[in-house]
C-alpha cells in the first residue's frame, strides 16, 4: 500500500469521525405499529433488551422524533462498520492508526 492510498484511508476516517460528531441523538430500536386487525394501529417504539421487548407509546406527535433517533442509530452502525474496515486495512499493512 503506497502513501497516497494510506492518506486516502486516513482522510476517509477523519470524514467519518466528523459524521459521528454531527449525528445527534441515537436510539437502538424500531418504530412499530401494533393493534388488533379490526381497529386502527397505534404507534410504539420497540426495544428488545435482555430478551425482553420494551414498548413506549409514541402517538403521532413523537413518531417523527423516534424515527429520526432510530435512523441515526442505523447511520452510527454503518459508520462504525466502515471505520472498522478502514482501520483494519491500515493495521493489516502495519501503518498504524
Amino acid at each position: 500500500m503506497d502513501k497516497i492510498e494510506i492518506s486516502k484511508l486516513r482522510r476517509r476516517i477523519k470524514s467519518l469521525q466528523k459524521k459521528l460528531g454531527d449525528l445527534g441523538p441515537v436510539m437502538r430500536g424500531s418504530v412499530v405499529m401494533l393493534g388488533p386487525k379490526d381497529k386502527p394501529k397505534r404507534i410504539f417504539f420497540s426495544l428488545n433488551k435482555d430478551g425482553k421487548t420494551q414498548l413506549i407509546y409514541l402517538g403521532k406527535k413523537r413518531e417523527a422524533k423516534a424515527r429520526e433517533y432510530s435512523d441515526n442509530y442505523q447511520t452510527l452502525r454503518e459508520i462504525v462498520e466502515e471505520m472498522t474496515q478502514l482501520n483494519m486495512e491500515l493495521l493489516k499493512n502495519s501503518y498504524g492508526l
